[in-house]
């Protein structure tokens, strides 16, 4: 493949990305991401075909990006259960700094289209067969790994969804807010394992 045609493809995508992750699907038009990307309409529809193509591709895109980090730590067996715990959070709150808008993204398509998610990024593996759910059994038996599966997550993600309430109240601005994640970084392992030692 030729480096312009590359180029052209790549610029598509990051304008569909931005749109996409701001307006959602519906209210994207393909004139948007041809506008955001400074080419003509023509030109994206003989690159990707359709909008729902474009959008299929950003949202696997999105996906693995959103669940890559947790897969291969959840499934190494060489990791304790208290560094599966401390991995998980840095590397979920490294990336959504990096991609702030993500979880917004990711957790409306799944809300949206469920099947597709379960289908596409094992998600029935992760939680019957993974090690982290048998390390949580064998830590404590009266925690159901599930539950604390969505202690983990809750606690890592729900500060970048309530980000733009908080600060359009004031509450913090965009370095404080970058302090206290890199704060949470460290409490938050803390916090995950006291629940298992109670």
């Amino acid at each position: 493949m030729e480096a312009e045609q590359i180029d052209t493809e790549e610029k598509i995508k990051e304008a569909a990305r931005k749109l996409f992750t701001q307006k959602g699907y519906a209210a994207t038009r393909t004139r948007d991401i041809a506008q955001e990307a400074d080419i003509n309409l023509s030109l994206l529809n003989y690159y990707f075909r359709s909008k729902e193509k474009l959008f299929n591709i950003i949202m696997t895109e999105k996906m693995h990006e959103f669940f890559g980090v947790m897969f291969p730590i959840v499934t190494n067996i060489k990791l304790t259960l208290e560094e599966k715990i401390e991995r998980i959070v840095e590397n979920y709150i490294n990336m959504l700094q990096k991609n702030p808008d993500l979880p917004i993204f990711v957790l409306s398509e799944i809300r949206n289209n469920p099947q597709k998610f379960v289908k596409n990024f094992g998600l029935e593996h992760l939680l019957n067969n993974s090690s982290l759910i048998k390390q949580i059994a064998e830590k404590n038996s009266n925690i159901e790994p599930i539950q604390f599966i969505f202690n983990i997550l809750g606690m890592a993600i729900f500060p970048f969804i309530s980000r733009p309430v908080m600060q359009a109240s004031g509450v913090f601005d965009d370095d404080k807010f970058h302090e206290l994640m890199n704060k949470r970084k460290q409490l938050l392992p803390v916090w995950i394992k006291s629940i298992l030692e109670n």
